[in-house]
């Protein structure tokens, strides 16, 4: 949508760059007044689901690591059954 689309709004093509930036500033402070469009319970809903997700990325990020470190770990057991079975009974 271009500027010249909106001469409802009071817009024109020609306007000054003054006049655009008066235009803007009147635009912005039109937005900080204007209230949220949620009511509190929805605010406080959308609050929680972001709690929520934020806790299901750390569970997320907490079992990777966890099957990450056990893997390594069975890894080393892995490793040292071998030596053990290679020390007590060498090449056969």
């Amino acid at each position: 949508m271009k500027l010249r689309d909106l001469p409802e709004l009071g817009l024109s093509s020609n306007m000054t760059p003054q006049e655009r930036k008066d235009f803007a500033a009147e635009v912005a402070a039109a937005i900080k007044e204007s209230e949220t469009c949620l009511s509190s319970d929805e605010q406080q809903w959308v609050r929680l689901a972001i709690v929520k997700q934020e806790q299901s990325i750390k569970l997320r990020q907490a079992i990777i690591e966890k099957s990450l470190t056990s893997l390594i770990w069975s890894a080393l057991a892995g490793m040292g059954y071998l030596l053990l079975d290679f020390a007590r009974n060498g090449f056969k």
